[in-house]
């Protein structure tokens, strides 16, 4: 496979991965969840987890206690 061809679906499946990332953090996406506050692992947290963070997978621990995942509510 050449380089271009290499750095182009790199280049989509970040896209991809972003895309995803802000759909998951979207409200209309979160009915029938929750944010769940310390479960998530490092560089898995979704969207912004509080100080020192920006958006998903910014989380710079496991466990973070300020980072939140959506989950199943109950």
């Amino acid at each position: 496979m050449s380089a271009k061809i290499t750095t182009s679906l790199a280049i989509a499946a970040a896209l991809s991965s972003a895309l995803a990332a802000i759909a998951v953090s979207s409200p209309s996406q979160a009915a029938g969840k929750e944010k769940c506050y310390g479960i998530a692992l490092k560089g898995q947290n979704d969207c912004a987890a509080g100080a020192g963070t920006t958006c998903a997978a910014t989380s710079k621990v496991d466990y973070q206690g300020n980072a939140w995942k959506l989950v199943d509510q109950g």
